[in-house]
């Protein structure tokens, strides 16, 4: 597993049941200042997942969405990438799909959530090592 995975399979990973109301996703996003929330299937595996698009999405049909749970409107055919997976074909599989999250599954459980900003931040780490390798080896 790269360093990079590592730190992301780390790091806490929130989730939600699927019969948990809007109100409760609402309030694990902000709380923990992220995106998107993995729904969770009752057996550590994804059923979904609902990013601030979704609910945004859902209020401009309806504002009331009090009665809504997270099943109602999050994503079901949710892409997923393993620990092994490169930051460069998460880049790819994230502009084949159109989504800026990805979880994280190592045998069939869920174990990180990747975002489009971690793996941005990462290509761009790699790129400033590259750049100093390369200032290094023409100074020496």
């Amino acid at each position: 597993m790269t360093p990079f995975m590592k730190s992301l399979t780390e790091r806490p990973c929130h989730t939600v049941t699927s019969n948990a109301p809007l109100s409760e996703v609402i309030q694990v996003l902000t709380e923990h200042n992220i995106g998107a929330v993995v729904v969770e299937n009752g057996a550590g595996g994804v059923a979904g997942i609902i990013s601030e698009r979704d609910i945004v999405r859902q209020m401009s049909k309806t504002a009331d969405i009090g009665d809504l749970a997270a099943a109602d409107i999050m994503t079901r055919d949710v892409v997923t990438v393993t620990p092994a997976t490169l930051s460069s074909e998460m880049m790819q599989i994230m502009s084949d799909h159109n989504c800026r999250h990805l979880p994280i599954m190592a045998d069939g459980k869920l174990v990180g959530v990747v975002s489009n900003r971690d793996v941005m931040n990462r290509t761009l780490e790699k790129y400033k090592n590259e750049a100093e390798a390369m200032r290094a080896f023409i100074n020496s």
